[in-house]
């Protein structure tokens, strides 16, 4: 149960899984508020990278908040051991380098996962801890989740969303854009919020949507649900809907959702809510926002305080603009296949008076590159540091500053991260649905 602390403030518990350098612990400690009748507190946290010796994200996690309940061991030996410390909320953005086909275990119904497919880890916690599991889940991922993969459109997520509702959980989802509600970088995630029966929130949606009543689910996604109040959409554009019941055979829907789509047409849009394995989903568009909007311009250091190999040498200045310019070249694949290449030209150097484009992982270092930004400031063209990286991801600045980590990995960090700010505006509406 959750507890109250001195303030009398409940307490919602909450495990931070593949934490990369805490980016959901601080946008839910940004949440908290004195005033507000509950907090967020983090109980216990987890972060291991397999590919690398050194546990970089895990070290800068440590530095920031402490070795107290930070786990750096792989999690599927965590949620083997049955000893992850309860907890009233789970959040984390999970690896999407892959995502599995469910298979049905010889003895039981339960899923399996390709290695390394880490979704299914949350869903053993989720089911490990039984009547004793999450209250809520926020978890993040890339928006094309909800697509993949290409020869059955939207089944990694049907099969996520039928896992949840199986295991008493009602969802809803939205794809966000940060920089739409005045966030400095132009980063689309998709956010994933679950509520398990019997919670304020669920029942909230069962009172709405409880019957399969199309406009009460609509009416939830674009003005009743958190993420219509956290990130509100234009309520006049819903041009494209969808809705459907999931299977609550697993393999069946591995096996046979969306086969017969010749069209490649996806059955998931932007937005979403799913209630006792009953889906209704809509395309949205962001509401105009009025309030402070940050730019790549206002996170810049000043000009003198920017190590000198940050600067582009003029020698090096043509390359990047072949880099950042357009193409339209035959290439040869290794067989021998000849095909035409395409790209358009990207605006260079970047604009200072809107929020970034998206950071990549590949940031970091001095070699010309199509992806990484390049600002012109006092007439000098240059690269971003790692301070004003963190900065686009509203983490503060020298958040990864530490010894013995390179530049190179601090930029790796922020590619791998998600904008902070949102997180908070989804805590913050989340506190008050709870309340």
């Amino acid at each position: 149960m959750a507890t109250a602390n001195k303030k009398n403030q409940q307490v919602i518990k909450v495990i931070e899984l593949f934490a990369g350098v805490g980016g959901f612990r601080l946008g839910l400690d940004k949440a908290n508020h004195s005033s507000s009748p509950v907090r967020f507190e983090t109980v216990w946290s987890n972060q291991w990278e397999p590919s690398t010796n050194i546990q970089h994200a895990s070290i800068v996690y440590r530095n920031n908040f402490g070795d107290e309940n930070h786990s750096n061991i792989d999690i599927t030996e965590e949620v083997k051991s049955g000893k992850i410390k309860h907890h009233d909320m789970i959040v984390g953005g999970f690896p999407c380098q892959d995502y599995s086909v469910a298979r049905t275990l010889s003895q039981s119904d339960g899923i399996e996962g390709k290695k390394g497919v880490l979704w299914w880890e949350i869903y053993k916690i989720l089911e490990q801890k039984k009547n004793r599991s999450a209250k809520y889940l926020l978890l993040e991922n890339v928006d094309r989740l909800l697509k993949s993969p290409i020869s059955q459109r939207g089944r990694d997520f049907a099969i996520m969303l039928s896992c949840l509702n199986k295991l008493g959980y009602a969802v809803e989802w939205r794809i966000v854009n940060a920089a739409d509600y005045g966030m400095p970088q132009r980063r689309r995630r998709i956010f994933i919020l679950g509520y398990k029966k019997g919670t304020k929130i669920y029942k909230d949606i069962a009172s709405r949507t409880g019957v399969f009543d199309q406009p009460k689910m609509k009416d939830w996604i674009m003005k009743d649900g958190l993420y219509a109040q956290a990130f509100p959409v234009n309520k006049k554009i819903a041009s494209k809907t969808s809705s459907g019941r999931l299977d609550n055979n697993l393999n069946k829907i591995s096996s046979f959702f969306n086969k017969d789509n010749k069209h490649g047409k996806n059955p998931f849009y932007k937005a979403g809510v799913m209630f006792d394995g009953i889906f209704y989903t809509s395309e949205v568009s962001p509401a105009p926002y009025n309030g402070k909007k940050s730019t790549l311009g206002d996170i810049l250091d000043p000009l003198e305080t920017i190590p000198k190999d940050y600067f582009v040498k003029k020698s090096d200045e043509q390359k990047w603009k072949k880099f950042k310019g357009s193409k339209n070249e035959t290439r040869k694949t290794k067989d021998g296949f000849k095909y035409t290449y395409s790209e358009g030209a990207m605006i260079f150097p970047d604009q200072l008076d809107g929020p970034s484009r998206t950071i990549v992982t590949g940031e970091g270092g001095a070699t010309p590159s199509r992806f990484k930004h390049a600002v012109k400031q006092g007439g000098k063209l240059r690269r971003l540091t790692p301070r004003e990286l963190e900065r686009l991801c509203m983490f503060p600045p020298d958040w990864t500053k530490l010894g013995g980590i390179s530049d190179q990995k601090r930029a790796f960090f922020m590619g791998n991260a998600l904008v902070v700010g949102v997180i908070t505006r989804i805590g913050k509406v989340l506190l008050k649905r709870i309340s």
